[in-house]
């Protein structure tokens, strides 16, 4: 097993900053996601791990070595794209060996890899079928197969999953993430999908307009977002970010933190932890979603949005008038102009 480390590396396309000064460590057997919305660097930041683009400026070190000039065959990786990047005239058996036929390794290893992978991936039954003969988890499968059978100690990944339907991608991240634990792998996953990020990785690096936003544990992330963009990037539904002046005209007793000025305060709250009470903060309910196990309450505070969460079916409509409890100890507290969290003292 070995680490990946990035120490100040930016991309710049003309006089642009793809990426912009990011550094990060991914620890040696861990699952870091990088994540974040389209165009926010998290591709190109793995494409510069991989040494598909040239970095601009920084280091990248892989094992405790520099590795930022190095060609992509000397980096000691394996990659996963999101295409799959399968040949439609090779089995699944060719597919998954074409690179180590390219590295011409011994037949007999080439062999003993290939059965390791397909007892691992449960592919044994379809090492002759053509790609097209397969299912898109069954696809993927064999992209994951090459990855194995290289045997790298690093794995980058660049939203695998994002070509299948939601059942299936609620599968394959269970079984990436036991593969990933069971060989030892480090590997380091781009998605957009903060439930992906969340429910696989060790570590999450969010970034925004080529910048990490955040970087920590996924509940740290949820619990304790740095920012208004993590706020409510991490979450479903996504915290509601009020500023504290709406909640106090909407009849919200609510304090600010000691010695802040509360005119330049937002104040944020989850969806599952606000009530709806008798009394409270008024707030006109727009609509109303009944989700089985719970109700979403989509309302408007002093005409600022807010989203309700609660268990079971709420009996509530649009036009109603409800009133919502908050509960001062779960607030969280940003800066207005900043955006940045407010940690009271």
């Amino acid at each position: 097993m070995v680490s990946v480390e990035l120490k100040a590396v930016s991309k710049n396309w003309g006089g642009t900053a793809a990426v912009d000064r990011v550094t990060f460590t991914v620890g040696q057997g861990k699952l870091v996601a990088l994540l974040g919305p389209s165009g926010c660097g998290k591709s190109t930041t793995l494409r510069l791990i991989a040494g598909l683009e040239d970095a601009s400026s920084g280091v990248i070190a892989i094992g405790g070595k520099d590795v930022t000039q190095a060609p992509p065959s000397g980096r000691g990786i394996a990659m996963v794209f999101q295409n799959y990047a399968l040949f439609p005239h090779l089995s699944v058996a060719e597919n998954i060996l074409f690179g180590l036929r390219v590295r011409k390794l011994p037949r007999a290893e080439r062999d003993e890899r290939l059965t390791r992978a397909a007892e691992i991936l449960g592919l044994g039954a379809l090492l002759d079928r053509k790609p097209s003969q397969l299912s898109g988890g069954q696809q993927q499968r064999v992209a994951l197969g090459r990855a194995i059978v290289a045997r790298a100690p690093v794995c980058l990944m660049d939203e695998p999953l994002s070509n299948l339907d939601a059942q299936l991608r609620v599968e394959m991240r269970r079984e990436i993430r036991e593969l990933q634990q069971k060989l030892g792998m480090t590997m380091v996953y781009v998605t957009h999908d903060q439930v992906e990020a969340m429910t696989m990785a060790d570590q999450v690096v969010l970034m925004r307009n080529g910048r990490i936003e955040q970087d920590a544990p996924p509940d740290e992330l949820y619990e304790n977002p740095a920012s208004i963009f993590v706020a409510r990037f991490v979450g479903t539904p996504p915290m509601n970010v009020v500023p504290l002046q709406a909640l106090r005209s909407g009849g919200g007793d609510i304090a600010p933190p000691p010695g802040l000025d509360p005119a330049k305060l937002s104040v944020g709250v989850r969806p599952e932890v606000s009530e709806l009470a008798e009394s409270g903060i008024g707030a006109d309910v727009v609509a109303v979603e009944y989700l089985g196990a719970d109700t979403l309450i989509e309302a408007r505070i002093d005409g600022h949005p807010f989203i309700v969460r609660r268990p079971g079916k709420v009996r509530a409509m649009a036009g109603d008038k409800v009133y919502i409890k908050l509960s001062q100890s779960l607030l969280h507290w940003f800066d207005q102009s900043t955006e940045q969290r407010v940690v009271p003292g």
